[in-house]
């Protein structure tokens, strides 16, 4: 039986994609540097890390950044973008084989340059510690960040992004929840229904909302400021949350994740800084942190739904200026699946 595992479970590496100066990030590329080079010094305290680069003269810039360079792997390829969370391939494990998913990537609904980041996953099977590896491509566009596994049979996920017309149009919801069951192996879809707000540009991703902390327990983003913009669909979801059900058919246990006070970019847009955007590595959980009163909270709580892992707070006000975060820009691989790391 298709198993997705869920992010807690022990992994062999995490792979991000550094950024560059031709990307989008401009003048706030030397301080998106500075917060990479923290994950990255972060990440290898517990695990492999996997970087995705542009060449030998990137290595050697990015070498430069960081401290810990023991754990770490270069692959060169070009991207579009650094969210590598929407891009790289999803696991699924069966009979104790791990197998990675490709599926299609579309720039977000057709909103962003995507040529290379379609095709980064072949780019992957082509080297260490990817060759060789079981995969199989989809037929199906589907972004990382838009779901969530409870590493049993149940999925979290939004109405507003796996049902837009700009992802998989023609597709009903009984279709696309088939090709979800199948390719992999929930039995379970919990959708949830959250209107996408101002600097949301990935249609309301479950990431930045709701999480699984275990199979019994939610993280998600809540808001008791009435004038703030999203009070009204934050509210909505709590509702929604609250009715849903886990395998013991009890109410899950869940968590409130405040909201910062509201972060603007040079425009004048609100950005999407939340704290659901958490990644989650073997023995440590990542929390984005923007300077604000509601940081201690976020870890605080989050510390609570992870007892036996280390919560550490990773300033991302610089990651948020091009509407992403922790999670967004990270992929875990299960145990397992990239034996190999430790032959390079």
């Amino acid at each position: 039986m298709t198993r997705f595992p869920a992010e807690w479970e022990k992994q062999s590496a995490i792979l991000i994609a550094w950024p560059h100066k031709s990307a989008d990030f401009g003048h706030h590329l030397d301080a998106v540097e500075q917060t990479y080079s923290v994950i990255a010094d972060t990440i290898t305290q517990y695990q492999p890390l996997i970087i995705v680069c542009h060449d030998d003269i990137h290595q050697q810039h990015i070498q430069k950044l960081i401290s810990n360079q023991g754990d770490i792997n270069f692959i060169f390829a070009p991207v579009n973008d650094i969210w590598v969370r929407d891009t790289v391939f999803l696991s699924v494990a069966k009979a104790g084989v791990i197998s990675h998913l490709n599926f299609l990537f579309n720039g977000w609904g057709e909103e962003y340059q995507h040529q290379h980041d379609n095709i980064l996953n072949h780019k992957l099977l082509n080297v260490k510690p990817f060759k060789g590896k079981v995969h199989k491509d989809i037929d199906f566009i589907l972004e990382g960040g838009s779901i969530d596994s409870d590493g049993i049979d149940t999925l979290l996920t939004t109405k507003q992004c796996l049902l837009s017309p700009n992802r998989n149009h023609g597709l009903t919801q009984a279709e696309i929840e088939q090709q979800l069951l199948e390719s992999l192996g929930v039995k379970r879809i919990f959708w949830l229904d959250y209107e996408s707000q101002s600097g949301d540009e990935a249609d309301s991703h479950i990431d930045t909302l709701a999480r699984f902390c275990s199979a019994n327990t939610i993280a998600y983003t809540c808001c008791k400021d009435t004038n703030d913009l999203q009070y009204t669909s934050l509210k909505y979801m709590e509702r929604q949350l609250q009715e849903l059900r886990n395998h013991a058919n009890e109410p899950y246990h869940l968590v409130p994740l405040p909201l910062p006070k509201p972060i603007y970019d040079e425009e004048g847009q609100q950005l999407p800084a939340n704290y659901a955007n958490f990644l989650i590595i073997n023995h440590a959980v990542l929390v984005p942190s923007y300077g604000d009163d509601m940081d201690s909270i976020a870890v605080a709580r989050l510390a609570e739904c992870f007892p036996e892992h280390e919560i550490i707070a990773i300033p991302c006000m610089a990651l948020v200026q091009q509407y992403g975060s922790l999670h967004c820009m990270a992929m875990q691989f299960p145990e397992g699946e990239l034996n190999s790391l430790t032959e390079l």
